[in-house]
């Protein structure tokens, strides 16, 4: 398999976890601006859920201009990605509909950490595929925001148990982290 047909079927699944999300959302029975404020957790969510989605599409297609080649071991960590990824509009819809509440912030917290584990997976994958000297390599480093991102996600976890909203904020504090793309990688990629 070619590494442009793995970034075209990693594209094509994203836009589809997109495309539920947004087709989750409910649609008000009512035409006033009032029939949309008990929307507004759900859609908060979906917010939330769109940037880090967003930021996954960003962030893998910048990865995968540092490669040159794909095998099997890196179809099966981007499909483990995926499969994570695959669980973000149940995890928002879940959240949205029971806002704030401890287990459906937890889980979803819990989605976002095994999320963010296989990206890291993925970029070692890639590493090893391409070496210790290869422009893969020397762009992602020491993965500092990686390594941060899973900490935070760690720390929100059990967080939601006691201060939902501060999980879900912990939460939006990784988003934030990761706004921006990878530098490191268009850095690299320019030299």
């Amino acid at each position: 398999m070619t590494k442009g047909r793995l970034e075209a079927f990693s594209d094509g699944v994203i836009a589809i976890i997109i495309t539920i999300m947004v087709l989750g959302l409910a649609v008000p029975r009512e035409s006033g601006w009032a029939a949309l404020r008990p929307l507004l957790p759900t859609v908060l969510s979906y917010a939330l859920s769109f940037l880090f989605l967003g930021i996954y599409w960003s962030n893998h297609h910048h990865m995968f201009q540092a490669i040159q080649h794909v095998d099997g071991r890196v179809l099966w960590a981007n499909l483990h990605l995926l499969f994570w990824l695959s669980l973000i509009p149940f995890v928002t819809g879940w959240m949205g509909q029971h806002w704030l509440a401890a287990w459906p912030v937890a889980l979803y917290g819990v989605v976002l950490l095994l999320a963010a584990i296989a990206y890291f997976v993925l970029a070692r994958v890639l590493v090893a595929l391409h070496g210790r000297q290869s422009t893969i390599a020397t762009a992602l480093g020491r993965d500092f925001k990686g390594k941060v991102s899973v900490v935070i996600y760690l720390l929100a976890i059990p967080l939601a148990f006691a201060e939902a909203w501060l999980a879900c904020l912990l939460y939006f504090l990784v988003a934030l982290i990761w706004l921006v793309p990878d530098r490191r990688i268009e850095r690299t990629l320019s030299r």
